[in-house]
């Protein structure tokens, strides 16, 4: 995985942070895992996939090692509140303190609403709504006792439009876009929120839609992808800037996404 790779030392504006990201195993998520670990950042990454995560950790050693960064990595089930606080605690644990938590994980299973594939649209909710709460339930307690803290959710321009096929998707990062809003609004102003909404993006989430029509609808909107490093290199710029500055929303899309 190719990484741009930037010195960061302690006169930096934002200086060297414990970053948690979430479904890091792939795509977007692993992506930013190594662009920040090559920016001298100390990144926990947790997934489900602890095989690909170890696969990460070896990719982006020697990137690691110039920079100061480091990558540990560490199996976590956002569904699962215990494993969110544990993947959290483990951090803290080791670092002192949690600077940013990326929520990225999600799961783009798409279908019509008449398919009924009520299994499927329930996976969603838990994995981007419910995984996204208790994320945030884990890490807040900690921003709020250091008086500062960074949360960074990944959704969607499905956040803000709907297609056909997208209804529950669509749902649940309008929620995710909603949830992020409104810890903006709630917390004190040491945390900082910023939502990033990718829109077509090489990735594997469109390879677990099981409907036939949604996925060959898929296969034509896929068409003009941009890689995952580009959606890191906006994570990367919230976190970059002063502590007086806020990014609240960065919308990335391919310039062929119409």
């Amino acid at each position: 995985m190719s990484t741009q790779h930037i010195d960061i030392d302690s006169t930096h504006p934002s200086g060297r942070k414990v970053v948690l990201v979430t479904g890091a195993s792939s795509g977007i998520g692993a992506a930013v895992a190594a662009r920040l670990t090559a920016q001298g950042h100390q990144v926990v990454a947790g997934a489900r996939r602890t095989e690909r995560l170890k696969a990460l950790e070896e990719t982006v050693a020697e990137d690691a090692a110039r920079s100061g960064g480091a990558l540990r990595t560490s199996r976590l089930d956002v569904t699962d509140l215990a494993s969110v606080r544990a993947f959290v605690q483990g951090a803290r644990d080791r670092y002192g303190r949690v600077d940013v938590l990326v929520n990225n994980a999600g799961v783009m299973p798409l279908s019509r609403l008449d398919a009924l594939l009520v299994d499927e649209w329930d996976r969603m909710i838990e994995v981007n709504v419910r995984g996204l709460l208790h994320c945030i339930a884990a890490v807040l307690p900690v921003f709020t006792a250091q008086g500062n803290g960074h949360v960074v959710t990944v959704a969607s321009v499905g956040a803000h439009e709907v297609v056909p096929t997208s209804a529950v998707y669509s749902g649940t990062k309008h929620a995710a876009w909603a949830i992020t809003e409104g810890l903006r609004q709630e917390s004190g102003p040491g945390i900082r929120t910023t939502t990033i909404c990718p829109g077509v993006v090489t990735s594997e989430l469109a390879d677990t839609i099981t409907d036939p029509g949604a996925a060959e609808a898929m296969r034509t909107y896929r068409a003009h992808a941009i890689e995952p490093e580009a959606i890191a290199a906006a994570v990367s710029y919230a976190l970059a800037q002063p502590s007086d500055v806020d990014v609240n929303e960065i919308i990335v899309r391919p310039t062929r996404q119409r």
